[in-house]
């Protein structure tokens, strides 16, 4: 931090105490009248620039006397300096210079024998040009603080206009995803619903039509979820939207039971969850079953709820396949998905095959995350 830094971050009664003992011992040293009536202008003067920062037009005026009695000049160039930094008419800083050169030139009323002669005028001139520099600094700061404030007001203008921006093209992109489920994800799940609704009238095998029956009531699901997320995209990202109710904790029996796999539920959470946290272990336990059904037919699946200190968690094993895995696609995007829900939660997420020939799948989450 260099020197100027350093006084700048002095208090400003400091700095105040600091110019008020200069402007004394300028009038000290330069004392014109030593009688009450000088020394008591002085006094003055020297205490009206501890009222220059609230009160500079008045800490000024009340500095001149100063100028005419005791040659004064701290003082008044202080106060004139001061209201150059915070007025705004120049006229009015134009008058001030003029009446500080003219008090400093005019003789004292308290002399013996006040002389006027034609060398005042060139004083006069003097003087006037000195009062000029504390205008032209003061005039100066004054501008180089308006001109920060105005780089700032256009570096938040700008950032503003970067953020409008950003949220436009976002509203722009959620537009096209909500277009994009609506007409083709929706259509074909709904497809779906509608074939899986003929065929459960339709079949005469009891097993055929109850597995109808879950493909229509699974695509139903689905499609409420879609509506829920078509809404969510085609609105304004608020936290605050109305949105359909959310999956939670006491919502695991009826996906265990509607997954249509041999899935054993275990464990318990007894500790308070907060709403995201139970949302997260909700999808880790739907998406670990839909690979499930994708890559591991036929295979026995166990979930287990857990705590663990300020933790909670589910963990999903299945085991080996018993039948051929159909060629269905998939990019491994869900548990992207699922790693990037664990890390939004500041928990973990672990994944990966098992020596037996399994997977397994463990979500650990802070309870009152989110």
């Amino acid at each position: 931090m260099s020197r100027w830094e350093r006084l700048r971050r002095l208090p400003a009664p400091v700095v105040d105490a600091g110019i008020i003992a200069v402007a004394a011992a300028d009038i000290w040293i330069g004392l014109y009248d030593d009688g009450l009536t000088g020394l008591l202008v002085g006094v003055v003067a020297c205490a009206a620039l501890g009222l220059r920062r609230r009160f500079p037009l008045v800490a000024f005026l009340l500095t001149v006397p100063a100028g005419v009695t005791q040659d004064a000049v701290v003082a008044p160039f202080v106060a004139l300096y001061t209201l150059a930094v915070t007025a705004r008419d120049r006229r009015l800083l134009a008058a001030c210079a003029t009446l500080s050169a003219v008090a400093a030139v005019v003789p004292s009323p308290l002399s013996d024998e006040p002389s006027w002669d034609a060398g005042m005028v060139v004083a006069f001139a003097y003087r006037l040009a000195l009062a000029g520099a504390p205008v032209l600094l003061g005039q100066l700061v004054r501008t180089r603080h308006e001109l920060s404030r105005r780089i700032v007001e256009i570096h938040e203008a700008r950032e503003h206009e970067r953020l409008l921006h950003a949220r436009t093209v976002l509203a722009q992109e959620r537009a096209r995803l909500a277009r994009e489920m609506h007409d083709v994800v929706s259509h074909q799940v709904s497809l779906i619903a509608v074939q899986a609704g003929v065929l459960q009238v339709t079949a005469g095998e009891p097993g055929t039509r109850e597995a109808a029956r879950t493909i229509r009531e699974l695509s139903a699901g689905t499609l409420d979820e879609l509506r829920t997320m078509v809404s969510v995209l085609r609105g304004d990202g608020d936290d605050g939207a109305a949105l359909a109710p959310q999956p939670t904790l006491a919502d695991l029996p009826a996906l265990v039971g509607a997954s249509g796999l041999d899935v054993k539920l275990t464990g318990e959470i007894t500790v308070a969850v907060a709403s995201p946290v139970q949302r997260a272990v909700y999808r880790t336990v739907q998406e670990a079953l839909t690979n499930v059904r994708k890559h591991a037919p036929g295979a026995c699946v166990t979930v287990e709820l857990f705590e663990d200190g300020p933790d909670v968690g589910v963990t999903v094993t299945n085991s080996r396949p018993a039948e051929p895995a159909l060629p269905l696609p998939g990019g491994r995007l869900g548990l992207v998905g699922l790693h990037e829900r664990a890390e939004l939660l500041h928990g973990s997420l672990e994944s990966g095959p098992r020596p037996d020939g399994g997977f397994r799948v463990r979500m650990r989450l802070p309870a009152y995350a989110g």
